[in-house]
């Protein structure tokens, strides 16, 4: 039985090679939460969806997010009305009253859907409208996950981090922002000058997710501050890593990131901005895979390969060196 703690782009991009090793029902996905958003009412949870339609067989592969040929009939729909009315353009994060207001599982992350800052499509927004009204309902996140997985032939178990709202707001030179609203909306380009887990000290953790982390565990190559770091905020999930198997996955290919901030966001937790910088974020690592190109050395072993995933057969090769590295433990 294995675990993967997994983001949005890096560790889906790995689970593509791990049948290579594992079967279906020896995998377990933890999929970060703390990038969930409110727009216009509908609860996103971008992390999770990747997952969700990768294992369903829809995922944009092109983009790593969202449904392969949607359209956006709404997403245009909502930008002409925002413009024939004159109303206000990008990100319009709700005021602090109404972050807390209503639906729990949103506080702090709720935005105005008017002029929609995030591009959704319009199945993708099917899946959303969905999840909102199951939650609506009474329902927790991972129930609602349950059905989503079911509704999409998700073979693997995929839980979410945490039934409570844990939102990661990036403060940096501008204001403190939503993750999403400084990925995507500011092309993570403002100056960070910290990042915070808001909620996570009072989460727990999903039903199920400690039971995973008994079992080895592999952190894929997501973002370690943003992807990896809100579910190592929870109580008791750091604790149980530390005593289990860990196998980190590089978020870098020499020094340049695998796929989005990374650099950046690194330096916000005392953490070198290169490979180097896991021993940092991840106390609790057993082992290491990284590129071989990369000169990084540690004191737990470490597996050397190409780590740069741009199809199914890179992902297994990858893979491979994770086994590796187990057996190297």
């Amino acid at each position: 039985m294995v675990t993967f703690l997994s983001g949005g782009t890096g560790t889906p991009k790995l689970l593509d090679g791990a049948g290579a090793a594992f079967s279906p029902d020896e995998i377990t996905v933890i999929a970060n939460t703390g990038d969930d958003v409110e727009l216009g009412g509908l609860f996103v949870s971008p992390d999770v969806d990747t997952l969700l339609f990768q294992a369903g067989g829809v995922l944009d592969r092109d983009q790593w997010w969202g449904i392969d040929g949607d359209t956006h009939r709404t997403h245009d729909a909502l930008h002409d009305i925002a413009e024939a009315a004159t109303l206000p353009d990008g990100p319009q994060y709700l005021p602090e009253e109404y972050q807390t207001e209503g639906r729990e599982l949103a506080a702090w992350r709720r935005f105005s859907g008017v002029g929609e800052f995030m591009t959704i499509g319009d199945r993708d927004r099917a899946v959303h409208i969905t999840r909102t009204s199951l939650l609506d309902q009474g329902k927790s996140l991972s129930e609602a996950t349950t059905v989503l997985a079911d509704a999409f032939d998700v073979p693997i178990e995929l839980l979410p981090m945490s039934d409570d709202p844990v939102t990661t707001l990036v403060h940096t030179a501008d204001g403190p922002m939503h993750f999403q609203e400084f990925w995507i909306a500011h092309s993570g380009e403002p100056a960070v000058e910290s990042v915070e887990f808001r909620g996570s000290s009072t989460a727990d953790p999903a039903p199920g997710v400690l039971e995973a982390l008994a079992d080895t565990v592999v952190v894929g190559p997501s973002n370690p501050v943003t992807s990896i770091g809100p579910m190592l905020a929870l109580p008791g999930v750091a604790d149980a890593l530390a005593e289990t198997t860990v196998v980190a996955v590089s978020p870098f290919v020499g020094d340049e990131p695998f796929s989005g901030p990374v650099s950046n966001l690194m330096g916000a937790v005392d953490a070198e901005p290169r490979t180097e910088g896991l021993a940092t974020a991840y106390p609790f690592a057993d082992a290491f895979v990284v590129d071989e190109a990369d000169d990084a050395t540690f004191d737990q072993p470490v597996v050397r390969t190409d780590i740069s995933i741009d199809d199914r057969s890179d992902a297994e090769r990858v893979v491979r060196a994770v086994v590796d590295a187990i057996d190297r433990v």
